[in-house]
């Protein structure tokens, strides 16, 4: 009978126990879920409004340098001016090598540049849901395009005093990110189509062919200082 008595007592105990705790658990979620409601959210980072940089470019023509200024407006909004200069080839030419090792392009009658001057918009894309060591973004730029040709047939330096200058307009589009989270410092690639329009007669690359409208594409690493 003691024994039966002793168990019941334990079991008492225990029962108590176990309700002690039924109660508590929930309330200590519920305070929990209180700190986690009160707990401040992590404000976003704030980088310096203004950005100068280059451009390191790889286009479909060869290779290309630019120089950029860009001014923030709001977290996710910017403007920027950007200059930049490369090589325009038409889709058609090809270079061969001799056995001399002396490279030439048949039919070519021009070499040509292309000078862009663009103002644009670029637009951060997921500020809120990304974090800061990638912000990609999306970008849009216009504004007046110069072409500078000089003759095929003279040497590169040579030709220089017989250049010509055309002029047009033109516009790119483009998807970027900015990486890293140093706030004196950019690091960056962008990846953008841009098509320009000659006014004038057009540019010869090729004997007899004309072109006034053409685009290239472009992958661009961005380099710069913020401040």
């Amino acid at each position: 009978m003691y024994i039966f008595r002793l168990m019941v007592s334990k079991g008492k105990y225990k029962m108590k126990i176990f309700l002690i705790l039924l109660l508590l658990v929930p309330a200590g979620l519920i305070n929990a879920q209180k700190i986690g409601e009160l707990a401040p959210e992590k404000p976003p980072e704030i980088f310096p409004q203004n950005i100068w940089g280059m451009d390191l470019m790889f286009g479909e023509g060869g290779f290309g340098l630019g120089t950029f200024y860009r001014r923030s407006f709001s977290l996710t909004t910017s403007g920027f001016i950007d200059i930049s200069i490369s090589e325009t080839k038409d889709e058609r030419e090809v270079d061969y090598v001799d056995i001399y090792g002396n490279t030439y392009t048949p039919n070519e009658v021009n070499r040509s540049f292309q000078v862009p001057v663009n103002i644009g918009l670029q637009y951060r894309m997921f500020a809120e849901s990304l974090t800061e060591n990638f912000r990609p973004y999306i970008v849009v730029g216009v504004g007046p395009t110069f072409i500078i040709t000089d003759p095929y047939n003279h040497e590169f330096f040579n030709a220089i005093r017989y250049s010509k200058l055309h002029y047009g307009a033109g516009g790119y589009v483009g998807l970027g990110a900015n990486i890293g989270v140093s706030k004196t410092s950019l690091i960056g690639l962008k990846f953008y189509y841009y098509y320009s329009h000659v006014f004038d007669e057009g540019i010869e690359n090729l004997t007899n062919d004309f072109r006034k409208d053409f685009g290239q594409f472009f992958i661009t690493l961005n380099l710069g200082i913020m401040y």
